[in-house]
């Protein structure tokens, strides 16, 4: 378990972790989702004792990471799957992480084996892509085989092949009793692979709760109607007891309804007499939730396009 307390970090006058607090439980993959900025790298490192906090507790298992006398076999992470020596081959690079842990050296035939790098174990990692990096890193997060595990973006330069296996692994990691922690800007990602999520922004928590639940908080649910005649049957769904807005520009075709089903909007239209183009349920989505609930905290805008 991952209990992270009252945490701080600061940097000068900027604040980059403010006062967060929240638990990542054993037997669930726990997404780790913000803006950029929002602080989640921060968090990460001071978790793993790389960075010292301003204020507050991190603690694995019940102590500081730093408490735990031969770290790989308590947590393994994979932060930057850039940061190994391109010089080494995987082989080497995971005999020398077993050997001060004291980690038996059948375990890097065996983890080597299990990410698919065994044909590659004695190239280079100078000469890997980034998802065999990201492989190789996965490989040390399980060298240890420990009951805690983190991930920063791990599939990131993977094929889909490797998308696939990867969210599968954490699965199966989650299911055999580990804590599971994963952060990702892919919010597709996180639908199919995590069970909870911690989001932050601005460095303070924003959400701890079931993703079901996150995304349901969501607004943008309803019914998307595509109309040519889309004033008129605004009216008619008003006086029905419905909620409707135009979705787009001011001249848009198209409404999102709420508080009417689908069915009887199609029925008010078709005794109407009006012509529906579209008619399609808008549920509940993680990418939506985020959107919105993060919109303040958003360090980083782009501009609007003209």
């Amino acid at each position: 378990m991952i209990e992270v307390n009252e945490l701080t970090k600061r940097y000068g006058g900027k604040t980059a972790v403010d006062q967060l607090s929240f638990t990542v439980r054993p037997g669930r993959v726990t997404g780790f989702l913000g803006p950029n900025g929002a602080g989640k790298s921060t968090t990460l490192r001071m978790i793993l004792g790389l960075d010292a906090p301003t204020a507050g507790t991190a603690t694995v298992g019940g102590v500081p990471f730093r408490s735990h006398p031969r770290g790989l076999r308590h947590v393994g992470a994979l932060l930057d799957a850039g940061q190994v020596h391109g010089g080494r081959s995987a082989v080497a690079h995971l005999s020398a992480l077993a050997r001060s842990n004291g980690i038996p050296r059948r375990r890097v035939d065996d983890v080597l084996h299990e990410v698919g790098l065994a044909e590659a174990a004695n190239r280079r990692i100078g000469g890997f892509s980034l998802g065999m990096k990201q492989r190789l890193g996965v490989a040390t997060a399980l060298l240890g085989d420990p009951p805690v595990l983190m991930f920063d973006e791990p599939v990131n330069g993977m094929d889909p092949e490797g998308v696939l296996w990867v969210r599968r692994l954490f699965r199966r990691l989650a299911a055999e009793g580990r804590t599971v922690f994963l952060s990702s800007h892919l919010m597709s990602e996180m639908e199919n692979t995590a069970d909870d999520l911690v989001v932050i922004g601005r460095g303070r928590l924003i959400a701890a709760e079931p993703l079901r639940d996150f995304a349901a908080r969501g607004t943008r649910r309803g019914v998307v109607v595509g109309t040519p005649r889309a004033a008129e049957l605004a009216a008619a769904l008003t006086a029905a007891g419905a909620s409707v807005e135009p979705e787009g520009s001011a001249d848009t075709e198209r409404l999102v309804v709420t508080g009417l089903p689908a069915d009887r909007i199609g029925a008010l239209a078709f005794e109407k007499g009006i012509r529906l183009d579209e008619l399609t349920t808008r549920t509940a989505s993680l990418e939506s939730a985020f959107m919105e609930l993060t919109a303040d905290s958003t360090e980083y805008q782009a501009g609007q396009a003209r």
